[in-house]
């Protein structure tokens, strides 16, 4: 397994790789990875003949007021991670080689980007599509794989690929979960253990919501009222910044239950920050 920090010479890897003919699949992380990090490496070596999984902690998705100076790293784990999963390169480039001091062109999405985890985070889709770019002009893949507990951010990093022409075929992986149901999240290791234990309940209301969909309920109001009222009593969560249904393709908010539907949520859980969804039907 090779360990790239320098973004010239992965670029060029990259290119000769591609001029070999084989293909590169890409695994974008912020480190600190977890089995839902190497669910989505397998997907890529299935996929592909070389698997790039990049390490990098990007400061222009974080609000002033976020977690970017705590987030947790652990570079000696996650190298034991790829290096058993099958990773071959190890892309971690520093923050100073990505943004030059006059570092001036952003990507932005103005439709897909506004509700949801956008309404509540200002700028940081913003910054999500910018270093997307960046990395995928610097890795060069042919197929690259998200993790579907960020739906927002996988549909929006999918219409900027529509969008912009980019030649990369992007593979949204499921969400992973903890045996009790908790989706797997770096941000998970901030929580107490009697907030880990009260954390659950957040996919438990999700799961009632479905069962409403199975039993005929169509009417998302009722949905999200099943969900508010669990995470309320259950959750118990500092804040709730959203419970919403939302078409998947749109990402528009939905009355009725009638094409695939996003129900999505984002609390506080003390003082961390979780989001969770699932897909209905």
């Amino acid at each position: 397994m090779k360990i790239i920090s320098m973004v010239s010479a992965m670029q060029s890897l990259a290119i000769q790789t591609r001029q070999k003919c084989r293909c590169i699949g890409f695994v974008p992380t912020m480190g600190f990875l977890h089995e839902g990090h190497m669910s989505l490496v397998r997907i890529a070596r299935n996929k592909s003949d070389i698997v790039v999984l990049s390490s990098f902690v990007n400061p222009v998705q974080f609000g002033p007021n976020e977690d970017f100076d705590k987030y947790p790293r652990d570079e000696t784990k996650d190298d034991m991670l790829c290096e058993r999963e099958g990773v071959d390169i190890v892309f971690r480039p520093s923050a100073d080689d990505i943004y030059t001091n006059d570092h001036s062109v952003y990507v932005e999405e103005e439709k897909l980007s506004t509700g949801l985890c956008g309404k509540f985070r200002p700028g940081h889709f913003q910054g999500v599509l910018t270093i997307v770019a960046k990395l995928f002009n610097i890795v060069q893949p042919h197929v690259a794989v998200f993790g579907g507990k960020d739906a927002q951010q996988a549909r929006v990093i999918e219409q900027m690929v529509r969008d912009l022409n980019f030649p990369v075929e992007i593979i949204i992986g499921p969400i992973i979960r903890e045996p009790d149901g908790l989706a797997m999240s770096s941000r998970n290791t901030y929580l107490s253990q009697d907030e880990r234990k009260r954390a659950v309940n957040i996919y438990v209301s999700l799961c009632h919501a479905r069962r409403l969909y199975e039993q005929g309920v169509r009417n998302t109001s009722v949905l999200r009222g099943k969900i508010r009222e669990i995470i309320e009593t259950d959750v118990q969560p500092s804040e709730i910044e959203y419970i919403e249904a939302v078409d998947y393709t749109t990402l528009q908010p939905v009355t009725i239950v009638q094409n695939i539907t996003l129900v999505a949520v984002a609390v506080k859980v003390g003082r961390t920050r979780l989001i969770d969804n699932i897909l209905i039907p």
